[in-house]
């Protein structure tokens, strides 16, 4: 499968034939897209489903299904769409044989809703429900997932979208959302065992070898020659970095994250997102009835691979392209004072090829040797995140801005990811990005330095982590204090 041509073809049974082996690192996902129409949204904003096993024809339908972790035992789990400044409510069951609870990925919500074990609520007990009830406050592409046992229990299929409309939606043909996710799976077409090993949390987290949108067994998205759609693509995946190519199509971003930018062509004809990132673009279909495009990711050097074909119907929706307005109004949230800025500095530290020699761990210090026999090896500040280790690394009084400089001294890339805020991005290596962007979650390169903040007008204890899931679980995380 790793001397796959991205334009050859070859059948899924063919494929999955060769998954005898694969690294932790760097695996090569299968040449594998699914979308349809739009999943359908439930009927109103109150919601009720378990998280429970189900099946997933993540290959084909006519190979056998493989067994699953998903809210409704599917995986990606029910859509949830509801008008911005409504209130969310979900009745939420734990069918699962662990205890589990919901985060809201993105959002801003009260801190008891937030769905972290042990900070923000006690874990959803083995059939035990939890209600989960807010206002959303900002429109845009959010998902959920739990925040328990999260590598196997994410890397499993628990996530699914939330999408917050706009009251003035920009004018498309059609809302579509691709959740893309990895797999690693065996040669029977069930997932691998081994979440949290320490090879995989010691380097680059654990890297699937099947791609899938959506858990769907499709390898073609059909178009139609003029037709405009919003794609609203969020990254599921516990480690991998997608980075797509729209081969001869030009989609221009008009989100990160849910939050508007101002709209642009992709940055080097590329779409990166980590883990847990997502991005709005707006895609119009300037080819013709009968042609096919491919979109690529070629993220990491020489295990590049196709995700699914552009094909295009024999119909014209239109022959001159929408020239309507993408740009979406902006999401209130406060802009942050630099100038009074409380200011904290925060070095990602740790893993294998890195520089840290050893760590703090429970008050402490450990060796590499011995944080790996504790299953630990990343440290925020020389701190690792351990059992009695979530004391705040940053305090902050409310209404307070805080600017964090942010500096990655190891050899992998970290998606980091702040709990119940977006934040500005200020900074990259000394460089002032021109669009002036929120995130939740930013890739934060190897030797990168990178600037952020943002108004701390949402009080509670938040987690700040790398969305590299096996990162978190050895030691990258650390808690901001808003009182």
């Amino acid at each position: 499968m790793n001397d796959q041509k991205p334009t050859s073809t070859v059948s899924r049974r063919s494929l999955m034939l060769g998954l005898g082996g694969f690294a932790a690192a760097g695996a090569t996902a299968a040449a594998i897209g699914t979308v349809g129409l739009p999943r359908p949204a439930l009927a109103n904003v109150q919601h009720a489903f378990a998280a429970k096993p189900g099946l997933a024809k993540l290959i084909a339908d006519d190979l056998p299904a493989t067994k699953i972790w998903g809210y409704g035992g599917m995986t990606p789990g029910p859509e949830i769409r509801l008008a911005q400044g409504e209130r969310l409510r979900v009745d939420f069951e734990n069918g699962l044989p662990e205890e589990t609870t919901v985060h809201w990925h993105g959002m801003r919500l009260p801190n008891a809703m937030d769905g972290v074990p042990g900070l923000t609520q006690a874990p959803v007990q083995p059939g035990e429900k939890f209600l989960y009830e807010f206002d959303v406050p900002d429109a845009g592409t959010f998902f959920y997932h739990p925040h328990v046992n999260t590598s196997a229990q994410l890397g499993r299929g628990l996530y699914g979208p939330l999408i917050i409309e706009e009251p003035n939606p920009p004018v498309v043909d059609r809302d579509v959302v691709w959740m893309l996710d990895d797999w690693r799976l065996e040669n029977d077409f069930q997932i691998a065992g081994g979440f949290g090993n320490l090879m995989d949390m010691s380097h680059g987290g654990r890297i699937g070898n099947w791609a899938s949108i959506n858990g769907e067994p499709y390898e073609t998205f059909p178009v139609q020659a003029g037709e405009r759609v919003r794609l609203r693509i969020i990254n599921a995946a516990n480690a991998r970095v997608f980075g797509l190519e729209f081969q001869d199509h030009a989609p221009q971003v008009i989100a990160y994250d849910g939050q508007p930018v101002a709209p642009h062509p992709l940055p080097g004809g590329r779409l990166v997102l980590g883990p847990a990132m997502r991005a709005d673009l707006i895609l119009d279909m300037t080819g013709a009835p009968g042609q096919q495009f491919a979109v690529r990711d070629t993220y990491y050097k020489g295990n590049e691979f196709k995700l699914l074909d552009l094909v295009y119907g024999p119909n014209v929706v239109r022959e001159q392209l929408l020239d309507s307005s993408i740009r979406l109004a902006a999401n209130p949230i406060p802009d942050p004072n630099m100038a009074g800025a409380g200011r904290h500095r925060m070095v990602l530290g740790g893993g294998m090829m890195g520089t840290m020699a050893g760590a703090v761990l429970d008050g402490q210090s450990f060796d590499m040797v011995q944080l790996a026999d504790f299953g630990k090896a990343w440290a925020v500040n020389g701190v690792v995140a351990g059992s009695d280790s979530l004391a705040p690394v940053i305090s902050a009084h409310l209404g307070e801005t805080v600017a964090i400089t942010m500096h990655n001294d190891t050899a992998f890339e970290h998606p980091m990811h702040l709990h119940g805020y977006a934040f500005r991005v200020f900074n990259r290596d000394g460089n002032k990005p021109t669009l002036g962007e929120w995130r939740d979650t930013i890739l934060v390169d190897p030797a990168e330095t990178v600037e952020i903040a943002f108004v701390a007008d949402n009080p509670g204890n938040w987690l700040f982590h790398c969305h590299t899931l096996e990162h978190a679980a050895g030691g990258l995380l650390a808690v901001v204090r808003v009182t």
